[in-house]
């Protein structure tokens, strides 16, 4: 499975749960080793895939780092915390997730468009 770090120390991800808002954005940053890369996209389309058809899925982009990074970048939007936690918690989602190798590591983080 990989391993979860939070960018925000004094709000780790699972925390953020505890806010009930939305909408909401999914920020997920992965580091993958350059020869992960293919097998990684595979197993994270068909977790697009299983999420796209989950209650509250709005959309869902993949980017990767320019200049031969080894990071991903996945932003997904949701109606709601609760609804993101729901698919997150599903038994089919958590099997998918432990199919992930060990040295693919997730920094996941919670957003809300501001006005600027």
């Amino acid at each position: 499975m990989a391993k979860l770090q939070s960018l925000d120390p004094h709000t780790p991800m699972f925390a953020q749960f505890k806010e009930e808002t939305g909408p909401i954005v999914l920020a997920n940053t992965f580091f993958v080793p350059k020869d992960r890369t293919e097998s990684f996209l595979a197993l994270f389309r068909r977790q697009a895939e299983f999420m796209k058809a989950q209650p509250g899925f709005i959309s869902l982009q993949m980017h990767k780092g320019t200049a031969d990074s080894q990071l991903l970048m996945n932003i997904a939007v949701w109606e709601s915390t609760e609804a993101l936690a729901t698919a997150l918690d599903s038994p089919e989602f958590q099997h998918m997730a432990a199919e992930f190798p060990d040295d693919i590591v997730s920094y996941p983080h919670i957003f809300e468009q501001i006005d600027v």
